[in-house]
């Protein structure tokens, strides 16, 4: 099958595995522009009439479609021609998609999915909580999703809990939403001596990637986050960004409000075509060091607990996340019990 033909159809049941209720060809095709595809109204109702024989899409009339479970499957089974293109590029593509307004605070944000064994659920919720609270993750917000509940891209699977965390990116998409452009470098080890950054340890170009950065370095067993969080010595998942010199005022100011709503994950500015951590930097542009979103995870993952994650997974909106100190009572009102 032609890539490209075959990257629209994973894009058509991308649209509907997203959306809360079944969709149109006119809302559809809007969408599909957010993926890179301009098609008609006409072609869309072509696609999917091919997707409705092949059993991936059922048409219930005026209603619209939606994505039966074999679209669901074939959805799954095709993340991998995402894989085909960098991470630099899903970043671009994400952070024009971010809609959080800082003054409304609504809108949709990147998140990251990561699932654990339900059975695991109160070590690894004691572990996520010890690093939100030492402030080593992205702001102060999560999202739970049970068995037999849709999060992000799929149904959470039975005996499964997913664990999603704001994703880093958003605050590229937050910046692009005030007119700074932002130029996501690397992601990287960061190591942390007393809890202040020293110096990166370990770095992948964005550029040069098919995977995000931190999914190499949490399934290595390379970080040490939890570590971290218990005497402020150890190595988290960061990365680097630029942004313009021109801009720093404003990104100040933006950094100290997303801190005060909840999003904080910026660690450090530097100056002006100035090194950052001995990170050279662009003339004319000013280096910014964000936290990973996944770092909660890592030190899950470092407690030997197994997780699969998937950074920069779908969208979300704001409101649906809550204070990660919730976490206790969202486990407790499903498992039905304790949670110390």
């Amino acid at each position: 099958m032609d890539i490209t033909f075959k990257r629209k159809i994973v894009s058509i049941l991308k649209v509907l595995s997203d959306a809360e209720k079944p969709m149109g060809g006119t809302r559809i095709a809007r969408r599909l522009q957010e993926y890179g595809f301009d098609l008609s109204q006409r072609m869309v109702r072509n696609y999917l009439k091919m997707m409705d024989q092949e059993g991936l899409t059922q048409n219930l009339g005026r209603k619209g479609r939606k994505i039966t479970p074999k679209g669901e499957d074939e959805l799954k089974s095709s993340f991998v021609i995402e894989k085909v293109g960098f991470v630099a590029s899903k970043v671009d593509t994400l952070s024009h998609q971010v809609s959080f307004s800082i003054r409304k605070q609504k809108g949709g944000i990147i998140l990251n999915i990561s699932t654990i064994d339900i059975q695991e659920i109160d070590e690894a919720m004691h572990q996520v909580q010890l690093v939100f609270r030492k402030g080593l993750g992205m702001g102060r917000f999560v999202v739970l999703g049970f068995p037999g509940t849709k999060m992000g891209r799929g149904i959470i699977e039975d005996r499964k809990v997913a664990i999603g965390t704001v994703c880093s990116v958003t605050i590229n998409g937050i910046l692009l939403n005030e007119g700074i452009n932002t130029t996501s470098r690397f992601g990287g080890l960061l190591e942390l001596v007393e809890g202040r950054p020293f110096r990166f340890t370990e770095i992948i170009n964005y550029d040069g990637s098919s995977i995000d950065p931190l999914e190499i370095f949490i399934k290595g067993r390379m970080t040490s986050v939890r570590q971290v969080a218990l005497t402020g010595n150890g190595k988290i998942g960061a990365s680097f960004r630029e942004v313009p010199s021109v801009g720093m005022p404003r990104v100040e100011r933006i950094r100290k409000r997303l801190d005060s709503i909840g999003l904080g994950g910026i660690m450090l500015i530097g100056k002006p075509s100035s090194p950052l951590l001995d990170i050279p930097v662009s003339e004319g542009r000013v280096g910014m060091i964000v936290a990973g979103g996944l770092n909660p995870v890592a030190a899950v993952e470092e407690s030997g607990i197994a997780t699969e994650n998937v950074a920069m997974d779908s969208l979300l909106d704001f409101e649906r996340l809550v204070p990660y100190w919730e976490l206790k009572n969202l486990v407790r009102d499903f498992m039905g019990g304790p949670f110390a």
